[in-house]
């Protein structure tokens, strides 16, 4: 995996300068900037590779935000933060994998309790970071996972209570919200309250058959992507109508698979590809090397959809164009890794049943 040290990372002065941003404006043109050379290296180098840089970039610009919204705070009254916190990533930006276009997925951790002038400043700081964000062009996520809302935006010690009441719940909407929690990275802040974030999450899955059981019953839904005779599915109709849905066909039923047997062996890295190098150190499942062929050929397909933009910020359907599926090596591709995985969900999908019928 490459590292921030990389020859041409350091080259760009365009990267560097964001640190230097005095505004949320001027953030915004230094990200548009960023996002300019990062198209440029599109397809010429490893996809792997692209993804690291795009979400170095992401990191910059979010930690940025962070130092930004702390000297808001103290123009505004509030004064310096009263004491630690970290400010948190989930979903794809958790896992590394976010997109030009993605949107916030996002969280806080605040050290103490949140109450008096504390609960205030973090209430605060969380809205503005959020508006923050909004402006430099990270639209706000539809789902509410946001540093803004109070369920993503809590004490330590309320985050270990909000995470065993998931865990004890069992029913689809928290383990849902569990599910994205664990996909959750440190960006900024304090690392030490996200280390003990990360521990109380891994710790609660430890001999706990009924939740890995009830994650496993999240895992295996997906969209139907094949017909009877492995024919891709595409869109019939709408404005995609003959593309295919990469993020939800593909990428996410791959994320969750290899999410879901992380948790189960107490893996703690968040990215999929890292993920995959840690279970195939367990040397206990086979088919990794597929899954991982299948997950670059989802990334690829994910960051090669077609977008507008709009004021120097990216959009994108995450649908893949039909036109595009005619090329026969892609297509080649993406149905062996469609295949990939129905035979490894109906292989889940026995276990699910196995592990319901012991917990009856």
């Amino acid at each position: 995996m490459a590292s921030m040290e990389t020859a041409d990372w350091n080259e760009e002065e365009s990267y560097l300068s964001i640190v230097t941003a005095g505004s949320p404006q001027e953030l915004k043109a230094r990200r548009t900037a960023c996002q300019q050379v990062l198209l440029e290296q599109l397809n010429v180098i490893p996809v792997e590779e692209w993804m690291y840089r795009v979400n170095a970039m992401h990191d910059q610009l979010a930690r940025t935000a962070v130092h930004l919204c702390e000297a808001q705070m103290k123009e505004a009254g509030y004064g310096l933060p009263p004491c630690a916190y970290s400010f948190i990533v989930f979903g794809s930006a958790g896992r590394q994998e976010a997109t030009l276009w993605s949107d916030q997925d996002n969280g806080l951790i605040v050290e103490g309790e949140l109450e008096g002038d504390r609960g205030s400043y973090f209430e605060a700081f969380g809205n503005m970071l959020s508006d923050v964000l909004e402006a430099i062009g990270y639209e706000k996520c539809d789902g509410r996972v946001m540093c803004s809302e109070p369920l993503w935006r809590k004490s330590l010690a309320e985050w270990k209570h909000q995470l065993s009441d998931w865990m004890e719940q069992l029913e689809w909407e928290p383990v849902r919200y569990l599910i994205i929690a664990s996909d959750m990275r440190h960006v900024a802040g304090s690392e030490e309250l996200s280390a003990a974030w990360r521990e109380a999450l891994h710790a609660g899955f430890i001999d706990n058959s009924k939740l890995t059981t009830a994650v496993l019953r999240n895992t295996v839904r997906h969209k139907a992507t094949l017909n009877l005779l492995g024919q891709v599915l595409t869109e019939r109709f709408g404005d995609n109508a003959g593309g295919f849905d990469v993020k939800y066909g593909l990428y996410i039923p791959l994320v969750n698979i290899v999410r879901h047997l992380s948790l189960l062996h107490g893996i703690e890295e968040s990215s999929t590809l890292k993920r995959l190098e840690d279970l195939a150190e367990l040397n206990q499942y086979q088919h990794l090397e597929e899954i991982r062929r299948a997950v670059l050929t989802a990334l690829r397909m994910r960051v090669n959809t077609p977008y507008t933009v709009v004021d120097g910020l990216l959009a994108s359907s995450d649908y893949y164009p039909g036109d595009d599926l005619k090329n026969k090596r892609l297509r080649a591709e993406l149905r062996e890794s469609l295949l990939l995985i129905r035979r490894l969900h109906k292989a889940l999908q026995r276990q699910l049943r196995s592990a319901e019928r012991r917990q009856l």
